[in-house]
């Protein structure tokens, strides 16, 4: 039997980052079999401390992203220490860092500086603002970025305050981006024989993924607003409460939106100002009153089944619990475990590529002693 390779294999990241947007980025990379090097202070990346399971040293936060990584413990401010770093920066096929801008000149880690001894670096530096404009030295946090960028600003009840989302939404969708350009420059590469500097902004991120709601804006110079959990542009696309929780149903056109109807047997696509979606909008108040009845006498699971078998789509609303152990994410094994650790996979198949999930997250400087010991004899990442 052919054993499958990992799609990076052999590939040397050296990781200045910490925290989320950066260490994201590095465990997909690693997942991908990159080698990943972290870079940590003497007191380790904060987010080793974070959250009530922080006594257990590496907190689950922490060990959800940086998986599959080494360690390398350094202190900046040591001459011995910082050298041994620049070694790795001289050696690494690619650099992620988030620091603030200009901060890392003064160890010469910065991109023009390993430029210099690494001509074909890939570098990515990922900040809250990026290289330029007026803010771009101002420290970048993911829920200031969320208020700034618009976000919050449509996210919430109609009436209710701005709501962030439940996970760091612009770190992780930045995080992603800086992986497809990071693996386009190792393509551009290829061809040129040259690196890239990458310049990652949080703030540019969340702007682009404002997706829809800024061409609403810009085509029609409409301000989106707050609708909660109903679709500004498709009725019915919404939450409904039910006999026993909540669901959500998305018809996404007319004839789904006629399959609904059909399958509970109401007369609601037959009237003329519900005939298509153009018009549905312009009733959505008196519509969804109506859906909202009805929907009411059922349980989600009973409308779940009449409606998968119509072929409208339909979800229950889960608990994160539930979610983990639902039958599809049991199916599609996206919970992985390593050493009797549980985790989820990065959701990411190949037919004829393995990712590499065959380390947790570190140990403060798991790999000091290695590294050192082979950067003395010249002989780390040759």
């Amino acid at each position: 039997m052919k054993i499958k390779k990992s799609p990076l294999e052999g590939i040397k990241v050296l990781e200045l980052a910490r925290v989320l947007a950066g260490p994201w980025a590095g465990q997909i990379l690693a997942d991908l079999g990159a080698e990943v090097i972290k870079v940590e202070s003497p007191l380790g990346d904060e987010t080793r401390k974070w959250g009530e399971d922080s006594c257990k040293n590496n907190s689950s936060y922490f060990k959800c992203t940086n998986r599959g990584k080494s360690s390398f413990v350094a202190n900046f401010k040591n001459k011995s220490e910082l050298e041994m770093v620049q070694y790795l920066a001289k050696k690494a096929d690619i650099i992620i860092e988030n620091y603030k801008v200009d901060n890392l000149k003064k160890y010469k880690l910065d991109y023009k500086s390993i430029k210099k001894v690494n001509n074909n670096i890939i570098y990515c530096s990922i900040t809250g603002f990026g290289q330029n404009g007026p803010l771009a030295l101002l420290p970048g946090y993911d829920f200031i970025i969320q208020a700034m960028a618009g976000i919050m600003n449509i996210t919430g009840e109609k009436d209710g305050p701005p709501i962030k989302p439940g996970v760091a939404y612009a770190d992780i969708f930045t995080s992603l981006y800086s992986v497809i350009a990071i693996q386009s420059a190792m393509l551009s590469k290829e061809k040129s024989g040259l690196g890239s500097f990458i310049d990652m902004s949080l703030y540019d991120t969340q702007i682009a993924v404002l997706a829809n709601q800024a061409s609403t804006y810009l085509l029609n110079q409409e301000e989106p607003k707050r609708l909660g959990n109903i679709h500004p542009s498709i009725v019915p696309y919404q939450l409904f409460e039910v006999k026993n929780g909540d669901i959500v149903i998305a018809c996404g056109n007319d004839q789904q939106f006629k399959s609904l109807c059909k399958a509970f047997k109401w007369n609601f696509a037959n009237c003329e100002k519900f005939s298509n979606n153009k018009k549905r909008i312009q009733n959505r108040k008196d519509l969804v009153k109506k859906l909202s009845n009805n929907l009411k006498k059922y349980t989600k699971e009973k409308i779940t089944k009449i409606l998968q078998d119509a072929k409208v789509p339909v979800g229950t609303v889960n608990s994160v619990s539930q979610a983990l152990n639902h039958i599809q994410t049991k199916s599609r094994k996206m919970i992985k475990s390593i050493n009797g650790e549980k985790f989820v996979r990065t959701p990411i198949l190949f037919d004829n590529l393995e990712l590499n999930y065959k380390k947790i997250a570190p140990e403060l400087g798991d790999s000091n002693k290695l590294i050192k010991k082979k950067i003395l004899l010249n002989k780390f990442w040759e």
